[in-house]
């Protein structure tokens, strides 16, 4: 939908940082975008908790927006820091910083979470 210039920020991820074929793809097509100026891409590995004793789990993420945005990527990582304590507010937060409506949020909010 970024690349239509529908949304204003796109983030993939993948566990330890092994993208499947089809995502190598988009990335690509992303790049691409870097190089002529269009979108900013960031790049971190952030930890992530994954079992009951303590265990981690690298996630890889890249993050694009066009240079005008810029600040949804810094607003994405600084939230994404919270995913241990993560509420519907930080869900609805989400959804803004990715460019959705308040009507788009309460769909998913209400698919996801059973309420509004």
């Amino acid at each position: 939908m970024m690349l239509r210039r529908e949304k204003p920020l796109a983030v993939f991820s993948e566990v330890d940082g092994d993208f499947v074929a089809i995502l190598r793809r988009y990335l690509r097509m992303f790049d691409r975008h870097v190089k002529t100026g269009e979108f900013v891409k960031r790049e971190l590995v952030e930890s992530i908790p994954a079992g009951p004793q303590g265990s981690h789990r690298d996630v890889h993420l890249i993050l694009y927006a066009p240079p005008e945005d810029v600040w949804r990527i810094d607003a994405m990582i600084e939230l994404r820091g919270k995913l241990g304590a993560w509420t519907l507010t930080d869900e609805r937060k989400e959804g803004m910083l990715l460019g959705y409506t308040d009507a788009e949020n309460d769909a998913w909010i209400a698919s996801r979470y059973g309420r509004k």
